[in-house]
């Protein structure tokens, strides 16, 4: 914070490049990162390439990462490199994968920080796996209602099924990792998650293990695969698990009496 008023100069806007890069990115995000005094990026390989072209001044985070390291300390170095930043009075673009705000610790901690400490900071949507994933897989997630979940956390505490509604897991192949430091399935605790989720589904129900396509040409993966097999499945960290509705919906006999309504 400076200057004879006291205000704080500062900005943070985080920005999404979208899943499929040149497609999925909007003109504000553009003129987001155009516009800033100083870029961080972290994303995938492909969105790096075509920042580092639009700002070869970018400072990737991903140095941060290290084999064995706890994520939750990668994060935290992270959010000191972008805020130092801000507090230097500098106008700051963080540019993520996807949407910005899903699945992003980052983002959300460096901006109720910068707030806290009087500095404008925001957000701007970006589209998302989730959005990619309703429309390659013909999902409306209004048809049956969805639930959500990241694996390890559906994993280690109870959280109530319906089993009449989709069921969306992320980054199934880190289930079980309370480490927080593994990027590769470990098949011993995808068993761990199947024999979970086979209290409320059939071993056989058919599920599918989603990837949303990161370039134009190349598909998504959409693989069905019977669900009390799911351990010797072949997973990336990005791979998401889909188990469509397997019952129907039942009337609430009451609610229906309480409105004179049937079905």
């Amino acid at each position: 914070m400076s200057g004879a008023t006291g205000v704080a100069k500062g900005q943070l806007v985080v920005v999404g490049t979208g899943i499929q890069l040149g497609r999925h990115v909007s003109e504000r995000t553009i003129s987001e990162i155009a516009t800033a005094e100083v870029v961080f990026g972290l994303a995938d390989e492909f969105a790096m390439a075509w920042l580092m072209d639009l700002r070869p001044d970018t400072v990737s985070l991903l140095g941060h990462y290290g084999d064995g390291k706890d994520r939750r300390e990668t994060y935290r170095e992270m959010e000191a490199e972008i805020l130092t930043a801000v507090r230097a009075d500098q106008q700051v673009c963080l540019v993520l994968y996807g949407h910005p705000g899903v699945f992003a610790d980052v983002p959300h901690v460096a901006i109720r920080k910068a707030r806290e400490e009087g500095y404008r900071a925001r957000m701007e949507p970006g589209i998302s796996a989730e959005a990619c994933l309703y429309a390659d897989l013909g999902i409306d997630p209004g048809r049956r209602g969805v639930q959500s979940f990241e694996a390890t956390q559906y994993l280690i505490y109870q959280r109530r099924i319906d089993p009449s509604a989709l069921l969306i897991l992320w980054q199934v192949a880190l289930a079980g990792d309370l480490s927080c430091s593994r990027f590769t399935a470990d098949p011993a605790r995808i068993q761990v998650l199947v024999d979970k989720l086979t209290r409320v589904y059939p071993p056989d129900t058919e599920a599918i293990l989603y990837q949303a396509a990161q370039l134009p040409l190349v598909p998504c993966r959409a693989e069905r695969v019977r669900l009390g097999a799911l351990a010797a499945a072949r997973f990336k960290e990005h791979t998401t698990l889909v188990i469509p509705p397997v019952s129907e919906l039942e009337p609430d006999r009451d609610a229906l009496a309480a409105l004179g309504e049937e079905i």
